[in-house]
């Protein structure tokens, strides 16, 4: 049984430490760490949308950042996924739920691996809800106690979900983390995570979400800008104007400055208007503005479709970068309403009750094991995964 772990190590140390990062001299057409001071990105952002008053307007700013995201990170239109064969085993029966261990093949050569939670009742159809994660020093994720929690209480609530790797954590050890192109590895894995999930009986391919924390937020807010399949985003302390992510995952391409212009964060986030979206957001990291700097924007973008209501912050100024207890209930509460998930099976007294949930150590949370180990063709080592992305 996993315990809880100090969320600030948990989720902090893999990027942390270049919260302050400077500019990279060698790449100026990167935007990496704090690259703005606060007050400066404050003011690039009001101006910016100073220059869309129109939804067609904002439209037409929308594609050029979509397409520009497409183009930094060298993501084909049509990209050569391997055939889905998904590796199944290790079902164990929970309170309510399931559990078990998943592996699929996303471009040819690397899989995809994480943990598959199903609702014990899976009568008619289900909406789905892949979870992404963040950075930590164990290299582990899906399998921490704040991840397994969240899937736990999503599947008890009746959705389909899935948990997966990023590229060197967990199963995922074909490679090393920091790849020069791992944000686009991660972005196909995701689309292919996504691919996975609605390939699946009794899944409901109107209601699917995406929600992850930290550079699992980053993920989310990526996937949801390129994918129109995500009908609700939940972005957890990430969505940030001066922040543009501190790791190769999330900034080591050139996505968000262009030959025909630069973005940030919070207009890539806006890629998810008229769709639902929350942005979850604390005191302690570079999310402490979003109330007055990162929401208004957010509410200006979707008030152009009429669609105020669909776009919520949920703020804890006494609150850390993590994806704890009270920010997983706001997600809860978030996409309960807009996926109809059922409340009432995990509130004890109207507060959520997560102790029926059972905590599984890493071990049994493994893909790859010797009995079943990962496919042979699998490449491995930094440059021939690199290769692969290449191509």
């Amino acid at each position: 049984m996993l315990r809880s772990l100090t969320p600030a190590l948990l989720f902090c140390l893999g990027i942390i430490s270049v919260a302050l990062a400077q500019p990279n001299p060698a790449r100026p057409d990167l935007r990496q760490g704090a690259y703005f001071a606060e007050p400066e990105a404050a003011r690039r952002l009001a101006d910016t949308s100073r220059t869309y008053t129109s939804r067609a307007a904002w439209e037409k700013r929308a594609e050029l950042i979509r397409q520009g995201i497409r183009d930094g990170m060298e993501l084909p239109q049509k990209p050569q996924f391997a055939p889905l064969k998904p590796i199944r085993h290790g079902k164990r029966q929970m309170g309510g739920y399931t559990v078990e261990n998943v592996a699929f093949e996303s471009i040819p050569g690397y899989f995809v691996t994480g943990n598959l939670y199903l609702p014990t009742d899976l009568k008619g159809k289900h909406p789905v809800v892949l979870c992404p994660h963040g950075h930590s020093a164990s290299l582990e994720g899906r399998t921490l106690e704040t991840a397994q929690q969240r899937c736990a209480t999503l599947a008890r609530m009746g959705a389909v979900v899935f948990a997966y790797d990023m590229a060197g954590y967990g199963d995922a050890k074909q490679c090393e983390h920091k790849l020069p192109k791992t944000l686009k590895l991660q972005t196909l894995n995701s689309i292919r995570a996504l691919d996975f999930l609605l390939s699946l009986p009794n899944t409901d391919r109107k209601r699917v979400a995406v929600t992850g924390e930290s550079g699992g937020g980053t993920q989310t807010f990526l996937l949801t800008a390129l994918d129109p399949r995500v009908t609700v985003s939940v972005p957890v302390v990430m969505v940030s104007a001066h922040f543009f992510g501190g790791c190769a995952c999330e900034s080591g391409m050139p996505i968000h400055k262009r030959p025909t212009h630069e973005t940030t964060n919070a207009e890539i986030a806006a890629l998810a208007a008229p769709r639902p979206m929350l942005l979850v957001s604390d005191g302690k990291d570079w999310t402490h503005n979003t109330p007055t700097v990162e929401f208004p924007y957010m509410q200006g973008v979707y008030r152009l479709y009429g669609a105020e209501n669909n776009v919520a912050n949920v703020h804890l100024p006494d609150e850390g970068h993590d994806y704890g207890p009270s920010k997983r209930a706001a997600a809860y509460r978030f996409l309960a309403k807009h996926l109809n998930l059922n409340l009432d099976r995990v509130l004890k007294n109207g507060q959520f009750d997560e102790a029926p949930n059972s905590m599984l150590d890493r071990e049994a949370l493994r893909v790859f094991t010797a009995e079943h180990p990962r496919p042979a063709h699998a490449v491995v080592g930094n440059e021939a995964v690199m290769s692969l992305l290449d191509r």
